[in-house]
C-alpha cells in the first residue's frame, strides 16, 4: 500500500494502526527473546557455579589424600631415622663396653681438639 495523497483518510488510519500493531508485536517478541536470553544466562551461570564447586571439592579431596600420604611417609621416615639412631647408639655402647680405654682416649682427643678450636 502506497502512502499517497490520494488515499482516503480512513485507509491511512488503518495502515497506521496495522503498522502500530506490527511494531508492538515485534517489541513483544524482542522482549520475550531478551527474557529467554536472561533465563539462559542464569542457567549457564548456575551450571558454571556447580561445576566450579565440584572441581574445588575434587581438588580439596585430592589435596587431603596427598597430605595424608605425605604424613604417613614422613612418619615412616622419622621412625626409620629413630631406628637407625637407636642402632648407632647401641653400637656405640657396645664399642665402649668392649674397649673402654679406647673410648676414653677418643673422648679425650675430641675434647682436646674442641678446646683448641674454641681457644682462638
Amino acid at each position: 500500500m502506497a502512502n499517497t495523497p490520494d488515499m482516503a483518510p480512513g485507509r491511512r488510519k488503518a495502515a497506521a494502526a496495522v503498522s502500530s500493531v506490527e511494531t508492538e508485536t515485534r517489541e513483544r517478541e524482542l522482549e520475550a527473546q531478551v527474557a529467554q536470553l536472561q533465563s539462559d544466562l542464569k542457567a549457564i551461570t548456575e551450571t558454571l557455579r556447580k561445576l566450579t564447586e565440584e572441581k574445588a571439592g575434587e581438588v580439596r579431596t585430592r589435596a587431603e589424600i596427598e597430605l595424608e600420604h605425605l604424613k604417613r611417609r614422613g612418619q615412616h621416615m622419622l621412625e626409620d631415622a629413630q631406628g637407625q639412631a637407636g642402632e648407632y647408639e647401641q653400637q656405640l655402647k657396645d664399642s665402649i663396653r668392649e674397649k673402654p680405654l679406647t673410648a676414653v682416649a677418643a673422648a679425650l682427643g675430641v675434647g682436646f681438639v674442641l678446646a683448641l678450636l674454641t681457644r682462638h
